[in-house]
């Protein structure tokens, strides 16, 4: 090798050696200057520690909220500047009439991408996850950035398996939930020594005696309305006779099943003793026939029970109590339904945003939740002697929930998992069950009826 030659190689070695030398130089001053480099999460971090690491991580990032105008958002939104404060996370609200929020965040889930969190209502889930609009965030609850003081296993067990699971996966954190429980006069059943019912065929005999037994008194108020209406009142009570609308592992319709017609026909039976506009009546109406005094008995959502504890708007809030939903011949059996909080498989900001979820879903921050009006969902709140005293029905409700976990232990989603599920309810279960109610088919017809029409509709 000339000399020339040796030269150049040694200029070229030494080049490259000052090369590697400065780029780790730069990879060190990176690594020094990267703030997420010292974030360190752990179970048994204290709220305080918890926010430090969360604020050194996402300090400066905003997430985009997709909720519905409903009590729990509210609350969330009060809570909002607190979180904001402590962990640098700046929150944008998109606060949307029910009406429009799956639409509008399935727009932004293919267009724009912005949401970071979304409200879920427990009918829409299946459709959801089949849909892969959301992830699965079972990982997420039982990471490092969930603390112990989160206590996932508090939220109520018919909430987190029925309400925020979709084929045995979690999807959603429940923030919202109700059952269905009976509500009755109190002084009415004293003055004519009744006990309130422990079965079907007891609250079917006391809305019988109760009607017409006093002036403009009829015996039961429940959702009727030709339509959803309709089919939701009928599932408060079919699966106490082993009704189902549809298969679980199949999908198939079985509203010809013998068990879903005795429902049928005990449901249109009952509805005999409502007032004679029940056929009107959604669950708004309902409830405002039981306020007003008109019914003995009421057979709806814990939802509203808010509203029957109201003296403004409640002409008998002092004459009320609650009991469990009625054994039927098929056993126990209670109604679920509520809303969850997910995460967008969309969405950049992943981490953050279940650090918000976080904060805002856990036992920690739980009670401060409810007393801003948000829906508890978790075990301790019903529990709670305070919270007892302003709403003395959660004992009952807590008790309807236990029941309710029954048909999710059994597999049974009271809530039919189907993406069409709204058209079946609308289109077959509630037309037809109307038809029958107001006397133009027999209940065992308006079941075969809504059984073909069910199965055109999955097809």
């Amino acid at each position: 090798m000339s000399g020339n030659l040796k030269k150049i190689c040694l200029i070229i070695v030494t080049f490259m050696i000052f090369i590697l030398v400065i780029s780790e130089g730069r990879s060190d001053q990176v690594k020094i200057a990267d703030p997420a480099a010292d974030v360190k999460f752990s179970k048994g971090l204290s709220l305080e520690d918890w926010a430090s690491q969360v604020k050194k991580k996402f300090d400066g990032i905003t997430l985009n909220l997709s909720f519905s105008d409903h009590p729990s958002a509210k609350a969330f939104k009060i809570m909002g500047g607190g979180f904001e404060k402590i962990t640098g996370i700046q929150l944008k609200w998109n606060i949307m009439e029910e009406n429009s929020l799956k639409d509008k965040q399935f727009i932004d889930f293919y267009r724009n991408k912005t949401y970071d969190v979304v409200m879920v209502d427990g009918f829409w889930l299946s459709e959801y996850v089949s849909k892969k609009a959301i992830v699965p965030i079972h990982n997420f609850i039982n990471g490092d950035m969930t603390p112990a003081w989160y206590d996932y296993d508090d939220i109520i067990p018919a909430y987190r398996n029925g309400i925020g699971k979709f084929n045995n996966q979690i999807y959603g954190i429940p923030i919202a939930g109700e059952t269905r429980v009976v509500g009755y006069r109190k002084d009415l059943f004293k003055k004519y020594a009744k006990e309130p019912p422990e079965t079907m065929q007891e609250l079917l005999d006391l809305a019988k005696f109760f009607n017409n037994k006093e002036e403009g008194l009829y015996g039961i108020a429940m959702r009727a309305k030709e339509g959803v209406p309709f089919a939701s009142g009928f599932m408060t009570i079919m699966y106490n006779f082993g009704g189902r609308i549809l298969d679980e592992k199949t999908g198939k319709p079985t509203m010809n099943e013998q068990g879903t017609i005795d429902a049928m026909q005990f449901y249109v039976e009952l509805l005999k003793y409502a007032p004679p506009d029940v056929s009107l009546y959604s669950h708004d109406e309902a409830v405002k026939a039981f306020a007003s005094g008109k019914t003995a008995m009421w057979f709806d959502a814990t939802g509203l029970i808010p509203l029957l504890s109201d003296p403004q708007k409640c002409a008998v809030y002092d004459k009320i109590e609650y009991t469990v939903p009625p054994k039927g011949p098929a056993g126990d059996a209670a109604a679920l339904a509520g809303w969850n909080i997910g995460i967008p498989q969309s969405s950049q900001n992943k981490d953050a945003a279940w650090a918000f979820i976080v904060y805002m879903t856990s036992k920690f921050t739980s009670n401060e939740y409810v007393k801003n009006k948000g829906v508890p969902v978790r075990t301790s709140n019903y529990q709670d002697e305070e919270l007892i005293k302003t709403n003395p029905s959660y004992p009952v409700q807590l008790d309807s929930l236990k029941i309710a976990n029954l048909l999710v232990d059994k597999g049974i989603s009271w809530i039919p998992s189907s993406p069409k599920l709204g058209v079946i309810l609308e289109n077959s279960v509630g037309y037809y069950g109307s038809l029958s109610l107001n006397g133009k088919i027999s209940p065992r017809e308006a079941c075969q009826k809504a059984q073909e029409k069910i199965e055109e509709l999955i097809k």
